[in-house]
């Protein structure tokens, strides 16, 4: 049987792992990478220019929870890794599994359009080449989300402006007053950063997040809960355990000028940080409640107090965007895309997504779960279930984000990863019994 040649769109931490699964099945594939490195985001300075990396950038899950799971990372690293250190990772599983040329560098995707039974592929140099599958892979941590809308006198506002996703380090905010907007890690992590050479940092955030240290009794927080008490317990269960761990580690947030979330523990995602709780304790940085105005260079926060700020850090998440699509085939208007199990298109059978979730933990394992499901699939392993099922499947995984999860923009493709997890493996072993079911039926 011949296999349906397939493409892959992007080679960062999910797209390599996707490839990998899809040699490992025999699929004939061709990554298409716009930047001269695998990575991703990972990659500082990334010459697609795609990347949010910043100069002191570490992860904020472990090691061992970020890890392939064929392919250890050196225990030399340390339990959060520089993204130096998560970038050397990448290239060397790319070459210990020969994947490398199955790659082709600096080659952008520029449009992607159904053809016949397949897609034909306009690359960036303007040539064309056609495929029978197409697996996408393009991040959603690229397209940066500005303030919808606007603050009122923006416009006029003498200073610099940015999004978090510019940011590379601090080196030109000596002596000045910086201002982050948003709450979530990169918001933290860029306060830190401004607080050791600013005049003066300040906080704000129109929802307040919970902030949970990399280390709880000595271990990385994420090790501390076992996959099989994720997988068996209620969620609410564990949110009161979690709640009273965190009760302990960290206290009452308000001691450190932050306002206490209305929501609950595991129903948004909640920011990664040791050096913020510090930073707030030394009046290093300053919080505020959310950005009202702006008149002039004075920032004016919705409590009446004003402040003047020199430079204004947005970090205000990212769009979930394809620019190879025509939106009237797939898009994600409000960053909602409804995808079977959050990989398979519904009505496109031979289009597949690979680490398009939000997980409370590392994308890494989940994205080289779902390549192995997509690799079942276009190998003749994996059945999908009836039209009828895959919708209703759909429609109850949201139904289970929007009951849980705080409402917002950053929250529409939320998954638990160790729950989606053992899902994504079950799911595996439900499609190869279809499989097997429709044959013996088929007779």
């Amino acid at each position: 049987m011949s296999l349906p040649r397939t493409a892959v769109i992007g080679a960062g931490s999910s797209g390599m792992v996707a490839l990998k699964a899809l040699v490992d099945a025999g699929v004939p594939v061709t990554c298409f990478e716009k930047g001269d490195r695998v990575g991703g985001n990972w990659v500082f300075r990334n010459r697609n220019g795609m990347s949010a990396s910043y100069r002191s950038l570490h992860i904020n899950t472990s090691r061992e929870r970020m890890e392939y799971s064929d392919f250890p990372m050196p225990k030399h690293y340390p339990d959060f890794p520089h993204h130096s250190h998560i970038a050397e990772y990448f290239d060397a599983y790319v070459d210990h599994f020969d994947l490398r040329r199955h790659i082709r560098f600096e080659t952008g995707v520029a449009s992607a359009v159904r053809a016949d039974d397949g897609w034909s592929l306009t690359l960036d140099d303007g040539s064309v080449e056609q495929f029978d599958a197409l697996v996408v892979a393009n991040g959603h941590h690229w397209d940066p989300r500005w303030p919808e809308p606007a603050s009122p006198g923006s416009e006029q506002f003498p200073g610099v402006q940015m999004h978090a996703h510019s940011f590379e380090d601090n080196s030109e905010w000596r002596d000045k007053a910086v201002l982050v907007v948003g709450m979530g890690n990169s918001a933290m992590d860029i306060a830190v950063e401004a607080s050791w050479v600013a005049s003066k940092t300040y906080l704000a955030a129109r929802t307040p997040v919970h902030v949970i240290p990399k280390y709880v009794f000595g271990k990385p927080v994420d090790q501390i809960e076992s996959a099989a008490a994720a997988r068996a317990l209620p969620w609410r269960v564990r949110q009161k355990l979690t709640t009273a761990m965190l009760k302990v580690a960290v206290g009452d947030l308000s001691r450190y000028g932050l306002r206490v979330p209305r929501h609950g523990m595991l129903q948004a995602h909640a920011t990664v940080s040791d050096t913020i709780l510090s930073r707030l304790a030394h009046g290093a940085v300053a919080p505020k409640p959310n950005l009202a105005r702006f008149e002039g260079s004075e920032a004016v926060f919705e409590d009446g107090t004003r402040a003047h700020v020199d430079v204004v850090v947005y970090c205000t998440g990212y769009r979930i965007s394809f620019p190879f699509f025509d939106t009237e085939l797939v898009s994600a208007p409000d960053n909602r895309i409804s995808l079977y199990k959050r990989v398979f298109h519904p009505s496109i059978d031979n289009l597949a997504f690979i680490g398009l979730v939000q997980p409370l933990g590392a994308i890494m394992p989940i994205a080289e779960e779902q390549g192995r499901l997509v690799a079942d699939k276009l190998a003749g392993r994996y059945a999908l279930p009836p039209a009828t099922e895959v919708h209703a499947s759909i429609a109850a995984d949201d139904a289970a984000v929007r009951s849980r999860y705080v409402g917002s923009k950053r929250h529409t493709i939320q998954v638990d990863f160790e729950v989606y997890l053992h899902e994504l493996r079950q799911e595996r072993k439900r499609g190869a019994k279809r499989l097997s079911v429709g044959a013996a039926a088929g007779r």
